[in-house]
């Protein structure tokens, strides 16, 4: 078998025309338009289904926020009372003059008799029963120190290291005698329970008022001290 490759081709020589290489150039770049087109046009074009999707959106409910406006409630004052109806009055009432002599004579040289001056009252005592302020305020008999020298030191106390003024205030009556004691200001561990023992046991010169004795109120301190 014979190869027709290897021959020339006198065709191609005697027509130029035929030969496709001379429009290989011009095949190749109209080849690539139309590519260029087709795709241009498979782009711009849309691919849409007949049936569209719906896609239902669940509204959301609005809250709507009411400010709450605080209202005062205004007292209103209470209407003035109706004035009194006015009570008719007969016309036919009439008065007589009446004319007023004055017979008697003012003399102004005679001396007018005065009442009596008004006695002084007795000063009574308070409605408490007792004084504060007398003329002659009571007197311990015998002085603080005799009061001090009662003093027993509080075992607890001492175990506590327990030192200050215990205020007692109480009654002094006409006799003398202590009524009444109260711990006003104290200062614990046994110390105020003996300050009231001891302060009733005192003994007082009665307050004086007007010469008299009379009932006053009186305060004391007790000391207690430890001495080493």
């Amino acid at each position: 078998m014979k190869d027709n490759r290897l021959k020339p081709n006198y065709e191609i020589k005697r027509r130029p025309e035929s030969n496709l290489r001379n429009y290989y150039t011009i095949l190749l770049e109209t080849g690539l338009i139309l590519t260029l087109l087709i795709l241009t046009a498979l782009v711009r074009m849309e691919f849409t289904s007949s049936e569209s999707e719906v896609v239902a959106v669940a509204e959301q409910e609005a809250v709507e926020m009411e400010e709450i406006i605080q209202t005062q409630q205004q007292e209103t004052p209470p209407p003035p009372p109706r004035p009194p109806s006015p009570v008719p009055v007969p016309n036919d009432e009439i008065i007589e003059d009446v004319d007023i002599m004055i017979d008697a004579e003012m003399d102004f040289h005679s001396y007018l008799d005065m009442p009596p001056p008004p006695q002084q009252q007795e000063e009574e005592e308070p409605e408490d029963g007792f004084f504060i302020i007398v003329e002659q305020m009571p007197e311990l008999i015998g002085g603080l120190e005799a009061l001090q020298s009662q003093v027993r030191y509080p075992e607890r106390a001492l175990r506590a290291n327990i030192q200050g003024r215990v205020y007692v205030q109480f009654i002094v009556n006409e006799r003398g005698e202590v009524e009444n004691p109260q711990v006003i200001r104290g200062i614990g561990g046994g110390c105020d329970e003996e300050a009231l023992r001891v302060i009733r046991q005192a003994k007082f010169k009665p307050g004086m008022q007007r010469g008299r004795p009379v009932r006053v109120q009186y305060n004391l301190p007790v000391i207690f001290m430890i001495r080493s």
